[in-house]
């Protein structure tokens, strides 16, 4: 029994640290999206898998009919070419059983459309991203008047590619140290080329809205989280705004969805999603100090706060 009890609670930290390490990521070869971080997502992959209900059986019936003409309807097979004009009945049901399933499709998917655009309840924190040429710059319109740049982590990787071989190594081991100064080396909760150096702090479970634009000598831009159904276009000189309302406490990474340059690749977006508590120390620091210094106290915080739940689990197990 004791050694079941080691198991499972072995088996309880492996899956407790895999989801306080990271909620949402990209994957090698998915086939379905990243999980749902919010229940807009939760509504779009519901809608996605709703309609495939549909769009499924048609196509194999489109199909069946395909094969049926190439093998009965052939010049060998039907040698004298049928003269039907039409028949009725068959017009009534490619009519009807068409209006029928758009019908279908529609309802739910002008509910979902409305709901992107109206949150059904008022913002608690308001937040300007503005795209630059190539990073995102996150502006809190409230009291704190915080603003945080966000730069993907291994800024040396932008002249890697202009850098002969030789120089390759040198460059990794700067983005290495780099790495290590943040305390951000574990590639699975930080992968290459999504991890950047300041991420964007909110507080889970509140509605936020966020005013995407871009600088106004710069290009378009977008706004993309995946895991909250959220893509937004980064106009210069134009707002546009969206929201969203995370579920679950965690790092949430995005990117740029709109070609915008050479370095297009290199313009990740990450969400951090803390408690409110954790949320107003962060804000309180960052106001006393610096960005660097907060985010190293909320990281401090996070990383005691999964002991915790672990050592909880631990003891449970047994």
């Amino acid at each position: 029994m004791r050694a079941i009890a080691s198991v499972m609670a072995g088996f309880g930290i492996l899956i407790t640290s895999a989801l306080t390490a990271f909620a949402a990521q990209p994957v090698d070869k998915g086939l379905w999206h990243q999980p749902a971080g919010s229940d807009m997502m939760a509504s779009i992959e519901w809608f996605d898998a709703y309609t495939l209900w549909f769009i499924v059986p048609i196509m194999i019936f489109v199909m069946i009919l395909i094969l049926i003409i190439i093998v009965k309807f052939n010049e060998k097979s039907n040698p004298v070419a049928s003269k039907t004009s039409h028949n009725i009945f068959i017009e009534v049901v490619w009519t009807v059983v068409p209006i029928v399933v758009l019908i279908a499709i529609t309802v739910p998917s002008f509910e979902l459309l409305d709901n992107q655009f109206d949150p059904g309840e008022e913002p608690k924190l308001t937040i300007k991203a503005t795209a630059v040429s190539w990073a995102w710059e996150y502006e809190y319109q409230d009291e704190s008047e915080i603003t945080v740049s966000s730069y993907l982590i291994e800024q040396a990787a932008n002249a890697v590619s202009q850098k002969d071989p030789a120089e390759y190594d040198a460059a990794q081991a700067d983005i290495q140290k780099v790495r290590e100064e943040l305390g951000k080396t574990d590639l699975a909760e930080y992968p290459r080329l999504l991890t950047v150096d300041n991420e964007l702090v909110v507080p889970v479970g509140e509605m936020i809205r966020v005013l995407v634009t871009a600088e106004p000598d710069g290009v378009i831009h977008n706004f993309a989280m995946p895991a909250f159904g959220l893509k937004m276009d980064a106009i210069p000189g134009r707002i546009n705004e969206t929201w969203f309302k995370a579920n679950e406490e965690g790092l949430y990474y995005g990117q740029c969805s709109e070609l915008c340059g050479k370095y297009h690749a290199f313009m990740p977006i990450a969400i951090r999603v803390v408690s409110r508590d954790k949320f107003n120390a962060w804000q309180s620091a960052v106001s006393s100090g610096s960005v660097e210094e907060a985010n190293k106290a909320l990281m401090a915080s996070i990383e005691a706060s999964k002991n915790v739940k672990l050592a909880e689990n631990a003891q449970s197990a047994q």
